[in-house]
């Protein structure tokens, strides 16, 4: 049997990337009578509940830097970031007329006011504003979790005209497993040879997942990973460095090829936390329900859009990750004007010191052009790691 290689499997997903009108997700709806196709806004939405009621949740990451955002900027100020307003472009531009729904999650004032927007612009498709829990008590938001999804259930019944079973939610939840364990498989190939999957392929692989159904892109992962273990790559000095803030407006992509080019190796990020959001398995018995609410509450990442009461715990994520991905530095870059990453980052920063651990940090927009003022800060930084751990 012969495998793709690397280079024809990005290059497939370097065209789902570019297209900004969504041609595979289309052809998927249009593939068989009655096929529905469920939007979701970054950071998390419970997957497994479009995908159990047979629908495509299509994940939409703004227009990045090919769209020119021309109507998107009469419905926001411009002291907000980018994504909402290259999302309203989207909408109104026609690139998203195929879609039946869109899932606002709770991610910041900006967001709920986009969900608003939609309802406004586009009456005839299904909108709701999915929040979460910002109290991590079983009896309090464990309760309100649950009952959020099951009103969200109720709503895709409603749009697909049948019922969804526990059994069809899952069937749902073992597949999302079994997707994100490859994920993490290519997180972790990506920190004991990130020459073999450099950042900029494996982000491309991983983001056609928000395009793809989950079954296709479980196996397009494989497929990568194969074709990356059995390249021989030369390996550069480089340092290797944690990227975290990215986790709702994603950076351009020559944002992270510069990166690189600048002598980094990224080890790990918080890049599409949708597809690795929920740590390790969800049961697959049970009440699926309850167990993605516990999942949620008491195995999932840490990030500047999730509350987290326990102070102590704050930050610590990324000095776990520096120790297990043996980082040598963290670069916070955070979208113009993301309050939650821009709010957030002087209290990891200040766990960073505490740890000893070098970071810098900079801002960018889905949209930035010019590359040369950031390579040569990471340049920099990479830099004085190397001297000051040689010293």
């Amino acid at each position: 049997m012969t495998h793709p290689t690397t280079a024809e499997i990005v290059a497939q997903c370097q065209t789902l990337f570019d297209d900004l009108r969504f041609a595979s997700a289309r052809k998927w709806k249009e593939a068989e009578p009655g096929r529905k196709v469920i939007g979701y806004l970054p950071v998390y939405v419970p997957r497994e509940l479009i995908h159990a009621a047979g629908m495509l949740p299509l994940g939409i990451m703004g227009g990045g830097d090919n769209l020119e955002v021309i109507h998107g900027d009469a419905y926001y100020q411009s002291y907000i970031c980018r994504i909402p307003r290259s999302t309203i472009e989207l909408g109104i531009s026609g690139r998203l007329d195929f879609v039946d729904g869109m899932i606002f999650p709770s991610i910041c004032d900006v967001i709920r006011n986009l969900s608003g927007m939609w309802k406004m612009l586009f009456p005839k498709v299904y909108v709701k504003y999915f929040d979460v829990p910002q109290t991590y008590d079983d009896e309090i938001g464990g309760v309100f979790y649950t009952g959020e999804m099951r009103e969200f259930l109720h709503d895709l019944e409603g749009l697909a005209g049948r019922k969804i079973t526990d059994d069809d939610v899952l069937n749902s939840i073992a597949i999302y497993n079994e997707n994100r364990a490859v994920v993490n498989d290519l997180y972790r190939l990506r920190a004991e040879k990130p020459w073999q999957a450099p950042a900029s392929e494996a982000y491309l692989v991983i983001r056609a997942g928000l395009l793809l159904p989950v079954e296709e892109h479980t196996e397009l992962v494989r497929q990568y990973i194969i074709a990356a273990e059995a390249e021989s790559r030369p390996i550069k000095d480089n340092s290797r460095v944690i990227l975290t803030g990215m986790f709702c407006e994603q950076p351009p992509l020559n944002l992270i090829k510069s990166l690189e080019l600048s002598g980094c190796y990224v080890v790990d990020d918080d890049f599409m936390l949708v597809s690795r959001w929920l740590i390790g398995d969800v049961p697959i018995t049970g009440d699926p329900v309850h167990n993605l609410s516990q999942a949620f509450l008491h195995h999932s990442m840490s990030t500047a859009a999730k509350y987290e009461p326990d102070l102590a715990e704050k930050g610590q994520f990324l000095v776990r990750s520096v120790r297990a991905t043996g980082a040598e530095g963290v670069i916070f870059a955070a979208p113009s004007f993301c309050d939650p990453a821009l709010l957030d980052r002087p209290m990891l920063q200040n766990v960073l010191k505490a740890a000893d651990i070098p970071f810098i940090a900079f801002k960018y927009a889905e949209n930035s052009g010019q590359m040369q003022p950031i390579r040569e800060q990471a340049g920099t930084f990479v830099d004085s790691i190397k001297l000051w751990s040689a010293a």
